[in-house]
């Protein structure tokens, strides 16, 4: 018969009683502060582990100036932006920091995720791929460190970490252009963050290529659905043999529509994406995309959230960091 009671709770009474120490002492030892010696701090913690007792981070705040926290916002629904964060949790360990997480999604915009990290007392902030005006991340980064990661911005206040997505979008084209395409359309991703810096690659790298007449761009987007809703227009243009899609997903979503009304990839048209994800590694996917390197990019967004915010004299910078071309089986000469 099944039990509904529940495990006791292990306090921090119960850890003192066990270690032969005041609970004040026990106090002491997890929010790290001066006060007890090296051989009570083990004792201590000897006691914790054999009884299964995990402190509440919330309690390591109290009477401390310090919170040895960075705060991460990313998208819910971001493949990329799991990827990053995957990353910072690689990053951070050693460090003596932790991580704390601001989801936003649609019911959550990005104020509500920044909120909720300033009321955890973050000491820094990394925002992935944040839609928030450059005057608001500049107000934001009167109050504490703030690193901006896949967006480009020019701000003295603000640090940026960001993949060249002008070099990516141009590695794309490059390759197509290689393999004989001219008429190459551009999917691009509207007011995403890096949607700007990839359609300025995509036009230097047409007029590059001396096909200045053959530039074409496609309202697209994040997703496999803005894929599906712009391979309507695209494909109502017979003579366009190759695209390059703002990002993978939404170049799913493009194969997907192309290959529902009879267009074979890359038989008929060739389909370049962008990140790399894992959705572009799938078999039966074996999408050609432009990588962005998030193990990088991470590491990269936590030192300088950590130089800041031990020193808040340390200026703010901006670390560029190149992508590379992931040549798969949706890209092919033209037929």
């Amino acid at each position: 018969m099944r039990s509904d009671k529940r495990p006791p709770t292990v306090t921090m009474a119960d850890v003192a009683e066990r270690a032969g120490v005041s609970r004040a002492l026990v106090s002491i030892v997890f929010r790290d502060v001066p006060g007890a010696s090296p051989a009570t701090r083990e004792r201590v913690m000897r006691a914790a582990e054999a009884l299964g007792y995990r402190p509440d981070p919330r309690a390591r705040l109290l009477g401390s100036s310090r919170s040895r926290t960075v705060g991460v916002t990313f998208g819910l629904h971001h493949e990329f932006h799991a990827e990053v964060v995957e990353g910072l949790y690689g990053a951070v360990e050693g460090s003596g920091y932790d991580l704390a997480l601001g989801a936003v999604a649609p019911t959550r915009d990005e104020r509500q995720a920044v909120q909720s990290l300033l009321d955890y007392r973050c000491e820094a902030l990394v925002l992935l791929g944040p839609t928030l005006p450059r005057a608001s991340l500049e107000e934001l980064a009167e109050r504490l460190p703030v690193v901006v990661v896949a967006r480009a911005l020019r701000s003295r206040t603000v640090d940026v970490v960001r993949s060249d997505d002008v070099t990516g979008a141009r590695l794309a084209v490059e390759h197509l252009a290689g393999l004989g395409h001219e008429r190459i359309t551009h999917v691009h991703g509207q007011r995403a963050p890096g949607a700007a810096e990839r359609r300025r690659g995509y036009r230097d790298a047409m007029r590059a290529a001396g096909l200045d007449a053959q530039i074409r761009l496609v309202p697209g987007g994040l997703t496999e659905e803005r894929g599906e809703e712009a391979a309507s227009a695209l494909l109502a243009d017979p003579s366009t043999t190759a695209v390059t899609a703002f990002n993978d997903h939404c170049a799913a979503g493009l194969m997907a529509a192309a290959r529902a009304r009879g267009v074979g990839v890359p038989g008929r048209l060739s389909v370049v994406g962008y990140d790399d994800s894992r959705i572009a590694g799938l078999s039966s996917v074996a999408l050609t995309t432009v990588a962005q390197d998030g193990t990088t990019l991470a590491r990269s967004a936590l030192d300088r959230a950590l130089a800041r915010s031990e020193d808040p004299a340390e200026p703010a910078a901006e670390v560029v960091v190149p992508p590379r071309l992931v040549i798969r089986r949706t890209t092919a000469s033209p037929a």
